[in-house]
């Protein structure tokens, strides 16, 4: 694949205060209006993120129409296991009218640095505000997969939920820092809520030069079906693009040569490119994605040229 880079679409500017800083995993809706809504992830200025959302013109997708003033998602109560941060990763239309977000929570902890669990909320007013459908995450810890079930994208594929998440239960030192081990899972929901505790693997990650994949985005093709994800790589430390190819969903081949979106020479992805979401719209291809540091400058688009 060829991409043409298009640029910056939004960036924070302190004047917002759920998003004093980032713009993270860019995660696109059409709404009925036919604009494109992009959840992203801001954080505040003690650094604890909630999720807003950014209006685009699907024609001219640097053009930002709208900002929201507040959160469409705000942190769990104290206690909970997203009270220190939510971060969206999929948000589907359901059969019933309403919309659905699959999320993570941002749990602190002791022993580890952090754990990261799936949570859903729903919404009946078109977007500008979600709720929870419970305050306790819909993929909880389990005995395989144990400090991380996160970074969802799910797919409502005839009367199946069909999802594909990131899972762990290691940590690895990494330039002197303890880095989650993670791979790529998949697992099915009758409704959507409620799911099995483990999943079946997609591929291994090759341990000597990386450590975890993130968000996958998955698009069907009349075809077989094409999977987005960002590899966590060590060394470097830090994001690039994979691609993946399956008939069925299930069996993977991995193919982020194909990819072709990297790294700018300079500029505001010029360290990492990560989380990437591919729509289709007018004709076009169009992959929304983070730069540098998760986002702190920002989620821009790239075009599909060849």
């Amino acid at each position: 694949m060829e991409w043409k880079k298009l640029g910056v679409v939004w960036c924070p500017v302190r004047d917002l205060w759920w998003a004093r800083t980032h713009a993270s995993c860019p995660t696109p809706v059409f709404l009925n209006d036919g604009s494109l809504r992009i959840y992203v992830q801001g954080r505040d200025e003690k650094g604890i993120g909630r999720v807003g959302f950014v209006d685009i013109n699907p024609a001219e997708p640097t053009r930002v129409q709208r900002v929201s003033d507040n959160p469409a998602l705000d942190v769990g109560v104290p206690g909970a296991f997203d009270d220190n941060g939510v971060f969206q990763t999929c948000v589907i239309a359901r059969p019933d009218g309403t919309l659905a977000m699959y999320y993570v929570g941002f749990e602190i902890c002791h022993q580890i640095r952090y754990r990261l669990l799936t949570g859903l909320a729903i919404s009946r007013d078109g977007g500008e505000t979600f709720e929870r459908a419970r305050s306790t995450p819909v993929l909880e810890r389990s005995p395989e997969e144990l400090h991380i079930r996160g970074g969802p994208f799910v797919m409502l594929d005839g009367d199946v939920y069909r999802m594909w998440y990131v899972a762990g239960s290691e940590w690895e030192e990494i330039e002197g820092k303890s880095m989650p081990v993670y791979n790529l899972h998949y697992i099915e929901s009758r409704d959507g809520i409620e799911w099995p505790e483990a999943g079946a693997r997609l591929f291994p990650l090759d341990r000597n030069v990386e450590h975890g994949f993130g968000r996958p985005y998955v698009v069907k093709r009349h075809d077989g079906y094409q999977m987005f994800y960002s590899v966590r790589k060590k060394h470097p430390l830090g994001y690039r693009m994979g691609y993946a190819e399956s008939p069925d969903g299930l069996q993977w081949t991995r193919l982020d040569d194909q990819m072709g979106l990297d790294v700018s020479v300079s500029g505001w992805d010029d360290q990492t490119v990560e989380y990437a979401a591919v729509v289709e719209t007018g004709g076009r291809t169009l992959c929304f994605y983070n730069g540098n540091d998760f986002g702190v400058t920002g989620f821009g688009v790239a075009e599909l040229i060849k």
